[in-house]
């Protein structure tokens, strides 16, 4: 069975999501604070984890980058109304957030479709090349000219998608349904944060593209 790890020093929203999980069939492990989520990362190495940004002990943006290392994929639970933390969180490889209050039953929704992304991206294969670009889907690696970039899984998926048919437009609603697997009203903003990381790892940047470029009132396109 797929374990999640639901780290909150609310202990209410500890026990209703993993209550909502449950229900789902998934088993749930919970922490409420920093140094007990690692504890339980380490002894029941979930598939993926829950964790709030404001936590004691070792904050959520700190578990994050742990928890990316360690291959465990991360939703980012933020009850901040400041987008920077949410932008963070993306840099730093979260796979997903999302913002307080919310509703369970979203959470559950935001869980499979990560997952599902994960699970495709384990069984991927194949090679593409355009311009300069290689995207390798079975090493899930992304090369400039021969120099690795250090995409993130949402920003590997984002990239390949348009890498597949070059000079095919995509709208953000359609990257946001290719990152996340389904596609959450007030979210596709957060595409133009992953195009941004997207392009400082391939070298490049908007006013100088040379791969990943902006269509202005529609979305963006990859040229070769």
């Amino acid at each position: 069975m797929t374990t999640v790890l639901v780290v909150d020093d609310n202990t209410k929203i500890v026990s209703v999501l993993a209550e909502y999980l449950i229900a789902d069939g998934y088993i749930a492990v919970t922490a409420t604070d920093g140094p007990a989520a690692v504890a339980q990362a380490a002894v029941h190495h979930p598939d993926l984890a829950l964790v709030d940004v404001m936590l004691p002990g070792i904050d959520g943006l700190e578990l994050t980058r742990r928890f990316q290392a360690d291959g465990i994929p991360v939703i980012l639970v933020t009850a901040r109304a400041d987008e920077v933390d949410r932008l963070v969180g993306l840099e730093i490889g979260a796979d997903d957030y999302i913002t307080k209050p919310f509703s369970p039953r979203e959470v559950v929704a935001r869980v499979k479709a990560v997952l599902r992304r994960c699970n495709r991206d384990r069984t991927g294969s194949g090679v593409l090349r355009v311009g300069e670009l290689t995207i390798d889907h079975g090493r899930r690696e992304v090369r400039v000219s021969d120099e690795l970039a250090d995409l993130t899984r949402t920003e590997f998926d984002i990239l390949a998608m348009m890498a597949a048919h070059p000079g095919h437009v995509y709208s953000r609603l359609q990257l946001l349904e290719a990152a996340s697997g389904d596609a959450f009203d007030g979210y596709e903003r957060t595409i133009d944060a992953h195009v941004k990381n997207i392009r400082k790892k391939l070298g490049e940047d908007s006013k100088h593209p040379k791969h990943l470029h902006t269509v202005f009132g529609v979305g963006y396109k990859v040229e070769a």
